[in-house]
């Protein structure tokens, strides 16, 4: 499949591996697209796995809606949903890095029937995240959301001069060149930007259904933890064990934030790790 469609909006998807394979959906953050995982889904294919890649809404071009309301994160779980209704599946193993981390947590935690593991690239529980706030760094590491809440600044400052702020900025954090400059380029595609950022700004908004909140997550996680992330303060990262309620593992990997880009091979062996064993054959040598 390389679409799907919910509430008249049509979302991009790339499909790669075996149909009858066990099925992993791969969730990209901010600026990021599907391709994020380029590295990573090779490795899934080897090990036996379907893997599907969306471009989620904001980022596909058919799914751009105006307005923060339709950026709720209810929203974004409820899209996931619709993919995995439209791919025939009952259940996935869902994989999350930073925004997409927090709609992997909230799909796990609002419909556990359909993760059958979850594995987050970075991305704290979202109520540890909260509580790390007046514990940790997080706080100073969360500032840049507060700017992006200004409407129209954020736009104009990362898209001048062909977006070489934001490439700058992308490149600050760790991104390698070749990726910072794709993903700088696809945000100057028409509304891409302003519905990238509405992700952050529908965060003040009220929670409108259940989806919007994140509780307890009761399917096997596993949580990477990039050492050297400058968004993520620590604390937040350990304190996340505390709202699984299943089988948890932590794991470190001694890179920055872009760990789908940085470390596919130790995102690969997380997710295989939570395959059903009897679905799977082994990698390539």
């Amino acid at each position: 499949m390389d679409s799907w469609q919910r509430s008249g909006l049509t979302l991009t998807v790339r499909d790669a591996g075996p149909a009858t394979g066990p099925a992993v959906v791969c969730l990209h953050g901010f600026p990021q697209d599907g391709r994020a995982y380029d590295a990573v889904v090779p490795l899934l294919v080897a090990g036996g796995a379907r893997v599907l890649m969306p471009d989620q809404r904001g980022y596909s071009p058919g799914a751009r809606p105006a307005g923060r309301a339709p950026y709720r994160l209810g929203e974004l779980v409820g899209d996931v949903l619709a993919l995995l209704d439209a791919a025939g599946l009952a259940a996935a193993h869902v994989v999350g890095h930073d925004w997409g981390g927090v709609v992997a947590w909230g799909l796990a935690s609002a419909a556990p029937e359909r993760v059958s593991s979850l594995t987050v690239l970075g991305t704290p529980h979202p109520a540890a995240l909260r509580a790390s706030l007046p514990r940790s760094t997080q706080a100073l590491r969360s500032s840049y959301m507060a700017a992006f809440q200004v409407p129209g600044v954020p736009e104009a400052l990362l898209s001048a001069r062909g977006g070489a702020v934001l490439r700058a900025a992308l490149r600050r954090s760790g991104l390698p060149r070749q990726h910072a400059e794709r993903y700088a380029a696809r945000m100057l595609e028409p509304g891409a930007l302003t519905a990238a950022l509405a992700w952050y700004r529908a965060l003040v908004l009220r929670p409108a259904s259940p989806l919007d909140a994140v509780g307890p997550v009761a399917v096997p996680t596993t949580l990477l933890h990039a050492t050297q992330d400058p968004f993520f303060a620590p604390w937040a990262v350990r304190a996340s064990g505390e709202h699984v309620r299943a089988p948890f593992q932590r794991r470190e990997v001694a890179v920055g934030h872009w760990l789908p880009e940085l470390a596919p091979a130790e995102v690969a062996r997380a997710v295989l790790d939570r395959l059903d064993p009897s679905a799977r054959v082994a990698p390539a040598n």
